[in-house]
């Protein structure tokens, strides 16, 4: 198999990313067939896996725009994945042109293509780094200088923590960021849920265990919910990606109750 020139050596072809499926989902171009196959896998098993990922993306750029009005004008996206159209800096950018966005992931192809359409902009920066391991990923933050850690950020936790175990004590890692930033600061977190289609969301965790694919956790909404804890929940609170503040009916891929994805933002107070 021919490594594209946008693939980092050393990364391996023959296993799929999240970050890549993804991509692969929203119709972007920056993923290996091993990552089509998954996500193609996954809408067999649930045909409107697509809609679920359209329906993320357009909550993310919701959540950006609310933060923005909000004031924050720096920005942590940790798990941005592959950037595609609509990504956080351009987003960012037709509200504030003065805003910065450091993007952090742990896919070295996601890292590498992120730095390389960042090229030559001084506001916007891209690191890889572990959420896992929030103290050395803030360390990492720190060093780019372009996060003021006095100042209030918004934190984007958008389809990520569903990729951590329990075991890895995902809400433990969210109070970590919290205790890093100053009061004023916002954090948007999307995840899938098994709270609307029970049946489905298992099936999808199943199908996430094949072969050397990462696992990936539906959780309650109670759970979800949980990672707010000593965040101040922005209304509407965790809801269905789709009615967490729709502008318009295009924002709607998803059937109200149908969604396997809940979201919510919450502010440091």
């Amino acid at each position: 198999m021919d490594r594209p020139a946008w693939a980092p050596e050393g990364v391996d072809m023959m296993q799929p990313s999240p970050a890549r499926m993804y991509d692969a989902l929203l119709g972007g171009s920056h993923n290996f067939e091993v990552d089509r196959l998954a996500a193609l896998r996954g809408s067999r098993l649930v045909p409107d896996l697509p809609r679920l990922a359209l329906s993320n993306r357009a909550f993310l750029r919701r959540a950006v725009r609310f933060l923005i009005d909000a004031g924050i004008t720096q920005f942590l996206d940790i798990g941005s994945g592959i950037p595609t159209a609509g990504n956080v800096h351009e987003i960012v950018r037709e509200c504030d042109s003065g805003a910065r966005v450091l993007y952090v992931d742990i896919d070295p192809v996601a890292v590498a293509h992120s730095r390389a359409i960042l090229v030559g902009e001084q506001n916007y920066g891209a690191i890889e780094a572990d959420l896992r391991e929030p103290a050395e990923l803030l360390a990492r933050v720190r060093d780019t200088g372009l996060i003021d850690p006095e100042q209030p950020v918004g934190i984007l936790l958008i389809a990520v923590l569903h990729l951590l175990t329990d075991d890895d004590l995902p809400a433990a890692k969210v109070a970590a960021l919290r205790h890093a930033v100053p009061i004023g600061s916002y954090i948007a977190i999307s995840h899938l849920t098994s709270a609307l289609r029970p049946d489905d969301a298992a099936t999808l965790h199943k199908s996430s265990q094949h072969g050397n694919q990462v696992g990936i956790q539906f959780r309650s909404r109670a759970a979800i919910t949980e990672m707010f804890d000593s965040w101040e929940l922005v209304e509407p609170g965790v809801v269905e990606l789709p009615m967490w503040r729709p502008e318009s009916d295009r924002d709607r891929h998803e059937a109200p109750g149908r969604s396997l994805g809940l979201a919510g933002v919450g502010c440091k107070s």
